[in-house]
């Protein structure tokens, strides 16, 4: 039998169990039937970003930002083109800071934006500051299983 992740829908929250190898096959969410990727990030708040983080068994990419902050827009296209080609491969997720202070507060958040790598639950990359295409492509080839292709 071919291994299944639990991927949580970016619509509903639901878990889906779905095989490693039907991943880029657009899977559809058992629950409501949505897209379980859609090419673009997944804006959560506290509740939600923890079952994404630690229920789902992708990698999960966090963006924390502010509206008003500039290096956080010029962030922004650069996280949707990541979003856009490196998906299914991992999760990529915003948290407004000013929504959801507690949040990150709770990974020590102190300069927008903050660049998180999850796996397993687990904070394991974090970078402040902003990004290149580069760096979030290391690290989904870092977290995901197997290298992405060309």
């Amino acid at each position: 039998m071919a291994e299944a992740l639990h991927i949580v829908c970016p619509h509903c929250d639901g878990i889906n169990r779905v095989p490693r190898a039907r991943l880029a096959d657009a899977p559809k969410c058992g629950h409501c039937h949505a897209a379980l990727f859609t090419g673009a990030p997944v804006a959560l708040d506290g509740p939600r970003f923890l079952r994404h983080v630690e229920r789902g068994d992708l990698p999960v990419i966090a963006d924390f930002w502010a509206a008003w902050c500039g290096p956080c827009r010029a962030m922004a296209p650069v996280f949707e083109r990541a979003a856009a080609t490196l998906e299914p491969r991992a999760r990529f997720v915003k948290v407004d800071v000013d929504a959801n202070p507690q949040l990150a507060a709770q990974f020590g958040v102190q300069g927008i934006p903050a660049l998180f790598a999850f796996r397993g639950g687990k904070v394991v990359a974090r970078q402040s500051g902003l990004a290149d295409l580069g760096l979030l492509r290391g690290w989904v080839e870092r977290f995901a299983d197997g290298p992405i292709p060309a």
